[in-house]
C-alpha cells in the first residue's frame, strides 16, 4: 500500500532499486544532488542533471518534460553518500512558460519499487513564487534508507537552490543545466548503472572534478545557534572537509587527521578534449575519514536496528556524537511536523465533509445527516490514530537512541547529573561545542534533545530575568526569577570554564548593586574572576573600558595582519563578561560600550553574558533593540521561545540546572582553579 506523505513525513524503504516518477502540469527539469552525512554537496560531480544524467546508482532524464522517471539503486550509491535530494525546476527559457510553481498544478512525486509496487507518494503543495523545489529526499539513517517529503521551494530558481545546497559556483552550474535542457532530445531513462569498483564518480561525469584547492564547497550552517536556528534557535556554522566526489575520499578536516587513517590514492580523470582543465594534482593523496569505531549490531528482520552511540560521521568520537545529537534534533523536528500536518489535514477534511453534509438538504430531510457526521468523525479519528502510531514509532526509536547517547556524552555535552563529571579533568584543548540546556516538544513526552552550541561562542548570552520567563506564572516573584537567572548564569559560566584548557578562559563580573553576591559566591570563592566583582557605576565603567580597549587592540592587530605585534605578555585567553542586574549602574556611555562588546567582541574572544530584564531597560527605547537581537536568549525556567532551523517549531528550552544538594559545580570550579594555579590539568 502506497504511503501518502505530507511535508516533513518520512517512510522506510525496504527496496534498493527504485523508480521515482514525477508528474507536473508543465515541463520541468528533474535533477538530483548527492549529500554526505551532513547533507553537504561537495561539487558539480555530486549533481545528476540533464547535462550529466548518470552517476553511480542514479540516473535522471536529459530534458524538461511534464512526466519524468528517475531510477535509483541504493546499493550502488557510494558509501560516502547519505542523502539523495530530488529537485524540480521550471526551465529558464524565453519566458513563454510559467515562471513560478504557483501558476501550475502541484507536482506529484511517487516512489515505487522496480516492479512498479507503490511505496510512497507526495503532492508538493503550498508553492507560490518558487521556481525550483526540493521535492523529496532519500536518506540513510543507521544503515537503513528512508524517504522524506521535503517540499522546500526557492523563488530564485535552480541557482538559489544549488547555492543553498552548498555549491560554490551554483549559478554557473544552473546556466549549464539550462543549456543542456535547451538542446537535448528526450529519451527513456534506463536502469541505473552498477557502482564502479573504486567508487570513482568522476568517470561518469562530463568534466573532471576540481581538486581540493579549487571549487571547495562552502559548508552550510548546522545548528548555529538555535536555532535562529536553529534558531534560529541556536545553530552555528562549522567547518567541513573540502569536497571531492562522492566516491572519492575527502581530505581531513583538521591537522593530523590524515594520520588516523591510511592515505588512499586517487587517480584523477583525464579531461576530455576541449573540456575544462582539471586541477587535481596527479600525485596528491587524500585521506578518507575514519569509520565509526563501533557499528550497530545487525537488526532483527522486520525490526529497526539497535542504536549505538557515535553512529554518525566525524573524525573523532566527540564530533560523531555532536553530529548524532543534531541528527536526532532534525529527526524529531521533522517527524513532529509530519504528525501535526497529518492532524491538521484530518481536521480540515472532517470540516469539509461536515460542511457538505449541512449544505445538502436531503441529508436533513432523510435523517441520514447524523450517520454521515458520525462517519466523518470516525474517518477523522482513524487518520489521527494512524498519524499518532507513526509518531510513536519514531519517538520510540529516538528515545532508544537518546538512552544510549546520553551516557556516552563527554563532560562538555553532558548534564550536570552525569557520572562523567565525577572524573572531570581540565581538558588540554577546547571541545567543539558545549551544552547550554535541553530542548523538547509537547508531543515528545520525556524525550529531551541536548542543546549543543559550537565553541568558541559566536553570540553572547542573555539570561532573561524578566517575570515573563516563567511558564503559566509559575514564578511570579520577581526576586525569585532574578535569583534563578543569576544561578543559571553561574552554571553556564562554570560549563564554559570547564570546557577550556587551564588559563585560556578568564571571567570578569560586573554587579553594580552587589545584589548577586550570594549567587556569585561559587565563582568568587574558587578564585575564578580575574578581579573582584565590579561595584557601582565607576566599577562597571572601568571594566568596560578595559575590555573595549582590548577588543580595539586585537582588531587592529588582526586586520593589519600583525597579530604577533601585540605587546609582550599580552594575555590572549578568551574573556567572559558577566553583567548582573543590567541596566542598573549603566549610563549612556556604558550602554554604548556594552553594545560594542556584544557586536565586535566574539570575533576576538570577548564574550558577553547579560543577566537582565528587558522591561527594566525600556527607558532606552529602540536603542537597545540591536543588543537583544544579537544575543542568544536563555531563560532560568522552562520557556518555549526557541525555534529549529528546519521546520520552525517552538521548542521548550530547559536550563541545565545543578541537582539540588549536589556539589558537582563547586568541585568542577575547584579543579579549574587548581589547574590555573598549577598549570596542570
Amino acid at each position: 500500500m502506497t504511503a501518502e506523505l505530507v511535508r516533513g513525513q518520512n517512510h522506510p524503504l525496504d527496496q534498493a532499486r527504485l523508480h521515482i516518477r514525477i508528474s507536473a502540469g508543465t515541463p520541468v527539469v528533474a535533477a538530483a544532488t548527492l549529500g554526505d552525512a551532513d547533507g553537504k554537496v561537495h561539487g558539480d560531480t555530486w549533481v545528476a542533471h540533464p547535462g550529466t544524467p548518470v552517476l553511480p546508482g542514479l540516473e535522471v532524464p536529459r530534458r524538461a518534460d511534464a512526466d519524468h522517471r528517475l531510477t535509483v539503486d541504493l546499493d550502488a550509491v557510494p558509501d560516502t553518500v547519505h542523502r539523495v535530494s530530488v529537485l524540480l525546476a521550471l526551465p529558464a527559457g524565453d519566458g513563454s512558460g510559467p515562471a513560478r510553481f504557483g501558476a501550475v498544478a502541484a507536482p506529484f512525486v511517487a516512489v515505487t519499487a522496480a516492479d512498479g509496487t507503490g511505496i510512497a507518494a507526495y503532492t508538493v503543495t503550498g508553492l507560490d513564487t518558487e521556481a525550483a523545489v526540493v521535492a523529496l529526499e532519500l536518506y540513510r539513517r543507521r544503515g537503513a534508507w528512508k524517504v522524506r517529503a521535503v517540499g522546500q521551494g526557492y523563488a530564485g530558481g535552480l541557482a538559489e537552490l544549488l547555492t543553498d545546497q552548498g555549491l560554490p559556483q551554483a549559478h554557473r552550474l544552473a546556466a549549464g543545466i539550462a543549456e543542456a535542457v535547451a538542446g537535448e532530445p528526450g529519451r527513456t531513462a534506463p536502469a541505473p548503472p552498477s557502482r564502479p569498483a573504486d567508487g570513482d564518480l568522476s568517470r561518469q561525469a562530463t568534466a573532471p572534478a576540481l581538486g581540493p584547492e579549487h571549487g571547495a564547497a562552502t559548508p552550510r550552517s548546522a545548528p548555529g545557534q538555535v536555532p535562529a536556528v536553529p534558531p534560529h534557535a541556536p545553530h552555528t556554522t562549522h567547518g567541513a572537509p573540502p569536497p571531492g566526489t562522492p566516491g572519492q575520499p575527502a581530505p581531513p578536516s583538521h591537522p593530523g587527521a590524515a594520520g588516523a587513517a591510511g592515505p588512499t590514492a586517487v587517480t584523477p580523470a583525464s579531461p576530455p578534449a576541449g573540456g575544462p582543465v582539471g586541477y587535481s594534482h596527479p600525485g596528491r593523496r587524500t585521506a578518507a575519514p575514519p569509520p565509526p569505531p563501533s557499528a550497530a549490531p545487525p537488526a532483527v528482520p522486520g525490526q529497526p536496528a539497535r542504536p549505538v552511540a557515535g553512529d554518525a560521521a566525524g573524525w573523532s568520537m566527540e564530533e560523531r556524537l555532536y553530529n548524532q545529537v543534531w541528527g536526532m534534533f532534525e529527526d524529531l523536528a521533522r517527524t513532529t511536523a509530519a504528525y501535526r500536518s497529518a492532524v491538521d489535514f484530518a481536521a480540515s477534511r472532517r470540516e469539509k465533509e461536515l460542511d457538505r453534509i449541512l449544505a445538502d438538504p436531503r441529508s436533513r430531510i432523510s435523517g441520514q445527516g447524523d450517520a454521515a457526521r458520525e462517519a466523518a468523525r470516525v474517518r477523522h479519528a482513524q487518520l489521527v490514530d494512524r498519524a499518532r502510531e507513526a509518531l510513536d514509532r519514531d519517538l520510540a526509536q529516538l528515545t532508544a537512541e537518546a538512552e544510549v547517547v546520553e551516557p556516552a556524552l563527554p563532560p562538555a555535552f553532558a548534564r550536570w547529573d552525569s557520572p562523567v563529571w565525577h572524573d572531570y579533568r581540565v581538558p588540554g584543548e577546547m571541545p567543539m561545542a558545549v551544552r547550554l540546556g535541553d530542548l523538547h516538544l509537547p508531543e515528545a513526552g520525556r524525550l529531551r534533545i541536548p542543546m549543543l552550541v559550537r565553541l568558541p561562542l559566536e553570540r553572547g548570552l542573555w539570561i532573561d530575568s524578566g517575570a515573563s520567563a516563567g511558564l503559566d506564572g509559575d514564578f511570579a516573584d520577581a526576586h525569585e526569577v532574578r535569583r534563578r537567572a543569576l544561578e543559571s548564569a553561574v552554571a553556564h559560566a562554570a560549563r564554559l570554564l570547564a570546557a577550556h584548557p587551564a588559563g585560556e578562559f578568564t571571567v570578569h563580573i560586573v554587579d553594580p548593586a552587589g545584589s548577586g553576591a550570594q549567587a556569585l559566591e561559587p565563582l568568587v570563592r574558587a578564585g575564578i574572576p580575574a578581579d573582584p566583582p565590579a561595584r557601582g557605576a565607576g566599577g562597571a565603567a572601568e571594566v568596560l573600558a578595559r575590555l573595549t580597549q582590548r577588543v580595539d587592540l586585537v582588531q587592529m592587530a588582526v586586520r593589519g595582519g600583525a597579530a604577533d605585534s601585540l605587546p609582550r605578555g599580552f594575555d590572549t585567553s578568551q574573556r567572559l563578561l558577566i553583567v548582573n542586574d543590567f541596566p542598573h549602574g549603566f549610563d549612556d556611555r556604558a550602554v554604548n560600550q556594552l553594545r560594542y562588546l556584544a557586536d565586535e567582541g566574539p570575533a576576538v574572544g570577548v564574550h558577553l553574558m547579560l543577566v537582565a530584564d528587558r522591561e527594566e531597560a525600556a527607558r532606552y527605547g529602540p536603542l537597545l533593540d540591536p543588543l537583544w537581537r544579537c544575543l542568544l536568549r536563555l531563560t532560568p525556567v522552562a520557556d518555549d521561545h526557541l525555534a529549529d532551523p528546519w521546520v520552525g517549531h517552538a521548542w521548550t528550552y530547559e536550563p541545565p540546572l545543578v541537582p539540588p544538594g549536589s556539589q558537582v559545580l563547586r568541585t568542577v570550579l575547584a579543579r579549574v582553579a587548581t589547574a590555573r594555579r598549577t598549570g596542570r590539568p
